[in-house]
């Protein structure tokens, strides 16, 4: 099995600077405030500028080295610049770079790579359409698919869900922050409880639990009183990853599923952060046996953060025919071969079997942390896709989202990058590189435990 210590910059954070940002990167930030619109999001919750990165290393241009845990939102699983994948990309830019929807080898060998990482049982039932290029393009397709099948405009989404901001992923998306400002999106959208267990949206505890919530959604279906006309689709995360790390308890897909096939409403799972082996699996839904009428994914199927989009479907549900869904970035050659490389690559190191041993290792240590710290209310996740919800007090579960804005900010200051994410912004969103290192790892839990002690002990 690869130990992957070549593929990082250095093997440990390293803070050279008085404080961050470093004077370079303070003017490179503020020239980009002179220059740049105001949506620029990130460099305010990390304010640097970055010079290069490789594996799970950052450096900025005072020469700064930080862990990124966040794998630049997902979408950097394989670490930055992979240079085995580059080799892919490299070599194709010198072949073909634009394709419009044309056949290529390249083409029909990623899509026979994602079909062969489907169980025998589901591989020769879906196809594969590239959209693009990110993952909401991807949930606006998928929609648009499902209503076209059905003829219905319908859908139900999840509080906690998170699926883009464009006008339709932004209508399914339940934060209100992101929503506040537009008088209108798709009015179509009804919403109901997902199963965050930790904060169970039908107040009951693991003893009495019969996945409640799943009846929730079958009187909606069901009750023609429930004031919510048959939809198209229900869409959902299979792991939350905005909401939290918002992991469901087993069964709890398979029975969103089948209450779905039960009354003729498609199913529509989007993979799009959950995906690409981030929770040790191609896909997250794979932990279970449900069986959705559509797949979203992005980020990750890049390889190190090429932008590409698909929807994978059952061939039972072809419903769009020729130019129903065109778009002139769809399966870029460039980006189609770097997720040729990212599936060799994970293929030839054996990613799986490393993923699930350094997420052993990773909850052992975390699970330390929480003995440690009270303010550790839960630790929950599949493979490197960890949430820890941050609270000030574990008996009544009081979000504490200042607390873990704090434990953001000191980690970044001491070399850690980590985003807050969640139904109260409460919840740390721990989603370092799938080629991680035990030593960085471990220097980045260290950095995590250093933080927590200096806002505990103050």
């Amino acid at each position: 099995m690869s130990d992957f210590s070549n593929f990082h910059l250095s093997d440990r954070s390293k803070i050279i600077t008085k404080e961050l940002p470093g004077p370079i990167s303070r003017e490179l930030l503020e020239e980009q405030s002179r220059l740049e619109g105001s949506i620029v999001s990130y460099p305010k919750s990390f304010p640097m500028a970055i010079n290069r990165a490789k594996g799970a290393i950052i450096e900025d241009v005072d020469g700064n080295h930080l862990i990124d845990f966040f794998s630049s939102a997902g979408v950097v699983n394989l670490g930055h610049c992979n240079e085995e994948i580059l080799e892919y990309t490299s070599q194709q830019q010198s072949r073909l770079i634009h394709a419009l929807d044309y056949p290529t080898r390249l083409k029909l060998d990623v899509i026979k790579d994602i079909l062969s990482c489907l169980p025998e049982d589901m591989a020769d039932q879906y196809k594969v359409s590239f959209v693009g290029p990110t993952g909401a393009d991807a949930v606006e397709a998928a929609v648009k698919l499902a209503k076209i099948k059905t003829g219905r405009d319908n859908i139900i989404a999840f509080r906690g869900g998170y699926h883009g901001m464009t006008t339709t992923a932004l209508a399914l998306t339940s934060n209100t922050r992101f929503r506040s400002k537009f008088k209108s999106l798709d009015a179509n959208v009804h919403f109901i409880p997902y199963a965050y267990c930790y904060r169970c949206p039908v107040k009951k505890t693991p003893d009495t639990c019969h996945t409640d919530c799943v009846d929730y959604l079958g009187e909606v279906l069901e009750n023609t009183f429930s004031g919510i006309v048959k939809p198209a689709a229900v869409i959902l995360e299979p792991i939350q990853g905005e909401g939290g790390i918002v992991v469901p308890p087993p069964g709890y897909l398979e029975k969103i599923a089948q209450v779905a096939k039960e009354n003729d409403v498609l199913t529509i799972f989007d993979e799009v952060q959950a995906g690409f082996f981030r929770s040790g699996r191609f896909l997250s839904f794979l932990h279970s046996d449900a069986r959705p009428d559509i797949i979203t994914m992005s980020k990750g199927l890049g390889g190190v953060g090429f932008p590409i989009a698909a929807i994978l479907y059952k061939k039972e549900i072809e419903a769009w025919s020729t130019g129903d869904h065109v778009g002139t970035f769809r399966g870029n050659q460039v980006s189609l071969a770097g997720a040729k490389g990212a599936f060799d690559f994970v293929r030839k190191h054996n990613l799986i079997a490393h993923i699930d041993n350094i997420s052993i290792l990773l909850n052992g240590k975390l699970k330390a942390l929480q003995d440690e710290f009270e303010v550790i209310g839960d630790i929950r996740g599949k493979g490197l896709m960890i949430g820890v919800e941050i609270v000030d007090d574990r008996q009544t579960k009081k979000p504490a989202p200042q607390t873990a804005k704090k434990i953001r900010d000191n980690c970044f200051q001491r070399g850690l990058i980590i985003e807050l994410g969640g139904y109260h912004d409460n919840v740390l969103r721990l989603l370092p590189p799938l080629i991680i290192t035990p030593d960085i790892l471990t220097d980045a839990v260290n950095i995590l435990h250093n933080s927590l002690k200096a806002i505990y002990e103050n």
